[in-house]
């Protein structure tokens, strides 16, 4: 019997990936075990393998075709001594009788269980009422009207296919496709030039002349930031607490520790801590003396982990990634940097596993070596807070009422008001701020 190969989902939110490309060809043999296909998600690149052995019989998805939906048949493989050409030419069985090829399994406290399928989200959601600029009534979905503000088409031109003529997801997808809806207006009821947030793509390019930019495409992952940044400035209540820090005693932990790392095979030193990685130990210790604060907002519940995880923010090509050190209060220094460097060179390639940034309870995300003194940064749900860090700079004190100079990092830490009030936030950075200036505690 012919053998479906399935786009997996290779992350708890992922809904659809493009196939990056095949490693084998039709009629190709296969092992169990075999990597036949790489796939990229919105983060990162991983590998499919098969489950079952034969013949690469029919390769139905081409290398490059983004928006693949998970679940869909990709390939068929023929059975061992069955007909390959018959193999090829048979009909995919519908690929919800087939189970895809799950993520990795993570604590239920660090992951988001995974999206349900669109169409079952619309089933379970009442229909939402907008009206068209002609005061016509419109019943659409929340995701149908997510995905026609995304694409600048406006409602009141489509014909839902949902009960009750409610719009759905795929009246939208058919309409954008076949460019049967007409675009939302770029000018409001009243007459007035409508603001343009960014969403409504028709609006946004209606207010420059045509041949005066360049189009650059959204991939997935960019795609994925916009996405995700919005919901946390929407949805998350953010409070900010900013505080100076002295470092000079840090730096000069560092120049030791430095000093006495080992050589390696190479005849280099084993490992060189960075200012970042005193950083994100310290948080971490902060992190383990305020328990109240290591948490995540679970909508109906606070869930105060028991584990200190800090992600850590690494830009990359065309977006950003938080790879997450696990047990970072427990780590030491030169395990945390070691970490920090793999975890951040597999970031650049995209091939980062998706346990490896999913989960934590905070972040850290350092600018100050492109010499920004201070920021504020947005908070990654499940993080219910993250450590905005700034350059380490000289500045003048005032020490015992004279002055001095000292070396000052600023930071900020960005709070989710849902599960972190004012107080606690207050207390974690001054347990951050006690070990970054005292920094010999970090050791203990």
């Amino acid at each position: 019997m012919p053998i479906n190969v399935l786009m997996p989902a290779l992350s708890p939110t992922m809904e659809k990936g493009k196939l990056g490309r095949w490693l084998k060809k039709e009629g190709d043999a296969v092992k169990s075990g075999d990597v036949i296909a790489e796939i990229e998600t919105d983060k990162a690149t991983m590998e499919v393998e098969a489950v079952d052995e034969g013949v690469l019989a029919k390769i139905l998805v081409a290398e490059g075709t983004e928006d693949v939906p998970v679940n869909d048949v990709i390939a068929i493989i023929a059975e061992e001594g069955e007909d390959v050409a018959a193999a090829g030419a048979a009909k995919p069985k519908a690929a919800a009788q087939e189970k895809p090829a799950a993520a990795a399994p993570a604590p239920v406290t660090e992951r988001k269980p995974a999206a349900a399928p669109a169409m079952a989200k619309q089933a379970s959601q009442p229909p939402a009422q907008i009206n068209s600029p002609e005061g016509k009534r419109v019943f659409a979905s929340p995701l149908a009207r997510r995905i026609a503000k995304e694409a600048g088409l406006d409602l009141a031109g489509l014909t839902g296919s949902g009960p009750r003529g409610r719009i759905v997801e795929r009246d939208v997808l058919e309409a954008r496709k076949s460019g049967g809806a007409r675009p939302a207006a770029a000018m409001s009821a009243a007459g007035a030039p409508a603001l343009a947030s960014g969403s409504d793509g028709a609006a946004v390019r209606a207010m420059f002349a045509p041949g005066s930019f360049e189009e650059i495409p959204l991939d997935g992952m960019r795609k994925t930031i916009a996405r995700r940044l919005v919901e946390s400035k929407q949805t998350v209540p953010h409070f900010y607490l900013t505080v100076d820090c002295e470092i000079d005693a840090l730096l000069a932990l560092r120049t030791d520790i430095n000093g006495a790392a080992p050589n390696g095979e190479d005849g280099k030193p084993a490992w060189k801590v960075s200012v970042n990685d005193l950083v994100v130990k310290a948080f971490a210790a902060a992190l383990r003396r305020t328990p109240d604060a290591n948490v995540s907002f679970a909508g109906d519940a606070i869930l105060r982990h028991k584990a200190v995880d800090v992600g850590v923010a690494v830009s990359i090509p065309g977006g950003l990634l938080t790879p997450v050190i696990r047990n970072a209060d427990a780590k030491s220094i030169s395990v945390i940097s070691q970490e920090v460097r793999d975890l951040a060179a597999r970031a650049q390639n995209r091939r980062l596993k998706p346990e490896e940034y999913t989960g934590g309870a905070a972040a850290v995300s350092n600018l100050g070596m492109y010499g920004v003194r201070e920021f504020a940064a947005v908070i990654n749900p499940p993080h219910a807070t993250i450590l905005a860090v700034g350059e380490g700079q000289q500045r003048v004190i005032v020490r015992d009422g004279q002055p001095a100079v000292a070396t000052m990092m600023t930071v900020t830490l960005s709070v989710d008001h849902r599960a972190v009030d004012g107080v606690l936030g207050a207390q974690l950075l001054q347990a951050f701020r006690a070990l970054i200036e005292r920094p010999a505690a970090i050791l203990a």
